[in-house]
């Protein structure tokens, strides 16, 4: 019987992809256009955020915030940012595996999306393709959730 209310739980448990979209983009290259007159050896830093907020009963918009940062010495030779969303569905989730969803499973679905914006940008902008590489949310998610520990410990333990 135990085995038939865990199906049946399993069952009711239900997760959609809504819509996928582009949500804020920018691009900037503030030493064009002299840095194409010299050579250069960029070197860039990616920035990873991740939002989520709920919309309705059981709709979530999530967000992927992707900064890239090239700089040959000090000078900054462009900065790419995209926002990539969407919106998921998530019905009969248990409260426990809500996190891991909005906060890796969702933002692994968006960052090819996210990628591909970066790359576009970035050629269109005058500069070598850049292909991001491939993001460990999961172990990103971890980390947060170590993270927030700590500074709960360190709380509790300076009252």
């Amino acid at each position: 019987m135990t085995d038939e209310n865990s199906n049946a739980e399993a069952i009711d448990q239900q997760f959609g992809i809504q819509k996928i979209y582009l949500k804020d983009v920018s691009f900037e290259s503030p030493d064009a256009p002299q840095v194409f007159t010299r050579e250069w050896q960029p070197e860039a830093e990616v920035q990873l955020n991740v939002a989520h907020q709920a919309l309705d009963a059981g709709v979530w918009e999530v967000e992927l915030q992707v900064t890239v940062t090239a700089r040959s010495g000090e000078r900054t030779v462009y900065l790419a940012e995209i926002k990539q969303a969407g919106v998921f569905t998530a019905q009969n989730i248990p409260d426990e595996h809500m996190g891991h969803l909005l906060g890796s499973y969702c933002p692994n679905l968006l960052f090819p999306f996210a990628r591909e914006a970066v790359s576009d940008l970035v050629a269109k902008g005058g500069f070598p393709q850049l292909l991001l590489a491939p993001i460990n949310f999961d172990a990103l998610y971890m980390q947060q959730l170590e993270q927030q520990g700590a500074g709960e410990e360190a709380a509790n333990t300076s009252h």
